[in-house]
């Protein structure tokens, strides 16, 4: 036995192990180039990754690079399929009938757009919503409780953070309260970005009646070997009558309560109407994959989401995510930029888009359109911001304005276009965001609401300052490098 561990123990050297690990890199490299269908540009990075740095790339692309597409994570019944195709096939063949014909109906101007997303994205148009907008997180967060503490039927709350600091207590308690006076309380949380919660953090809510998932939980604790694939959408429905869809988390920092970060500007969508029953599918959807839940999809979201006391606002909730190939929400964004005969106003903390979406927003400023993009001052990820700043540097290069907001930090995810259509939710202007995060954005086809979000930009300008070639011109030669490093690594932040 000695002889046997000598033996094994001369075999277990660094350069055996180093050995194993380039010929390990050198098949996923193999791998990756003959048989993967990642980007040209991602499998560049990737194998740049696996041979600068092998130890830590082949690490890193074990816990990065898992293909979720192959799971068909969310699946549905014949029936429902049935269900919502003929729902989507009926809007098809009416918005042909109608919106063609008749310039005055809502949505008109942008029929190839919503056509888009019914066809692309299966994204129901419903006619008869309200939209409130809010910009501060003490007023959405104190609108949130009091509309929970109103409730009398169902809660349904799904966050990418939900933060162990008194702000996520605070909604915990008071999701415990509702649940203890017989409400049906469901909240569905992302397993990283709500790592700080734990069982003994929910034990009372359990105890209550209030039901919990976590959304890709791993086996053991803190084992995230699902890391790169996050349910980053904020939603909650409320009674099936109120709809929260934005940038919001719950978590002192989107109160402003945290030093580093100050003011936190964001923007908050509060909706009435129909497209609750969009809502609601894409929260059952998360819901019944995470807590393994059987829930019927059109029972519970078609049914109860008609509201007949709402306005006439013409919405599309799109959402994408990894199990999907399309990447539904920046196909949507596309078209609204491409479509676009005036302005382009964009709001993101995050500036990493792929090729196709720089491009489009380079095309729209070379045509002579007023694009506009807002980006925060402050990095909360020091690689990506490098990578923001560097593609910004080539809009404004392409005739784009761009502006540093700083009056804390910019986490708000919006855009108009023209005055008419505007987009909010939780969707970065980033790869990320496009491939690899579950997401859901809400697109409003309404001057008066588009109208709104531009006043606010103008607002957030003079809170800003215009970041131009100038300061372009000003960079050191380190941070070059840095950026450099960093927009190589862009397919894999």
């Amino acid at each position: 036995m000695d002889v046997f561990l000598n033996e094994l123990q001369q075999l277990i050297t660094v350069p055996h192990i180093m050995l194993v690990i380039y010929v390990l890199n050198f098949l996923i490299a193999i791998g990756l180039i003959f048989f993967d269908d990642k980007s040209a540009t991602a499998t560049m990075a990737w194998i740049m990754v696996l041979f600068l740095v092998p130890a830590i790339g082949l690490f890193l692309y074990i816990i990065l690079s898992q293909n979720i597409a192959r799971h068909q994570i969310f699946k549905m019944s014949e029936e429902e399929e049935a269900g919502i195709g003929t729902l989507v096939g009926w809007q098809k063949e009416a918005i042909k009938e109608q919106l063609v014909d008749d310039p005055s109906a809502p949505g008109y101007k942008w029929k190839d757009m919503i056509t888009l997303n019914l066809d692309y994205a299966d994204s129901i148009l419903t006619l008869n919503d309200s939209v409130e907008l809010i910009y501060d997180g003490k007023e959405m967060f104190e609108r949130l409780c009091k509309d929970i503490r109103e409730a009398k039927y169902t809660i349904k709350l799904c966050y990418f953070i939900v933060k162990d600091d008194f702000v996520g207590q605070k909604l915990i308690d008071l999701l415990t309260e509702k649940a203890k006076e017989g409400v049906k309380v469901r909240l569905l949380i992302d397993a990283l970005g709500s790592r700080s919660i734990g069982y003994t953090d929910l034990r009372e809510f359990k105890k209550a009646g209030g039901h919990y998932a976590y959304f890709f939980k791993p086996r053991i604790r803190h084992m995230f070997f699902r890391i790169n694939y996050r349910n980053h959408r904020k939603l909650a429905i409320i009674d099936n009558k109120i709809g929260y869809i934005g940038g919001f988390n719950i978590a002192k920092e989107y109160l402003g309560y945290k030093k580093k970060f100050g003011y936190w500007r964001d923007t908050q969508l509060i909706i009435k109407g129909n497209s609750l029953a969009a809502l609601n599918e894409r929260f059952y959807m998360d819901w019944r994959y995470s807590s393994k839940e059987e829930v019927d999809l059109l029972d519970q979201s078609i049914r109860y989401a008609y509201d007949p006391g709402s306005k006439d606002i013409p919405i599309q909730i799109v959402s994408c995510g990894p199990e999907s190939p399309k990447e539904e929400v920046k196909m949507a964004m596309m078209k609204m930029i491409n479509s676009a005969k005036k302005s382009v106003y964009i709001q993101t903390p995050y500036l990493v888009p792929d090729a196709p979406m720089l491009e489009t927003i380079a095309m729209a400023a070379r045509s002579g359109l007023d694009v506009r993009i807002m980006i925060p001052s402050i990095p909360d990820h020091p690689f990506v911001y490098r990578t923001t700043l560097y593609n910004a540097g080539k809009l404004i290069n392409e005739g784009a304005k761009v502006y540093i907001y700083e009056n804390g930090f910019l986490h708000a995810k919006t855009m108009t276009v023209d005055g008419e259509v505007c987009t909010a939710g939780s969707t970065n202007f980033d790869i990320r965001s496009f491939r690899l995060n579950f997401e859901s954005n809400a697109f409003i086809y309404d001057r008066n609401v588009t109208g709104r979000m531009n006043e606010q930009f103008e607002k957030d300008i003079e809170l800003s300052r215009p970041y131009t070639a100038e300061d372009r011109a000003k960079i050191s030669v380190w941070e070059k490098i840095a950026e450099s490093i960093s927009r190589l690594l862009t397919e894999i932040l």
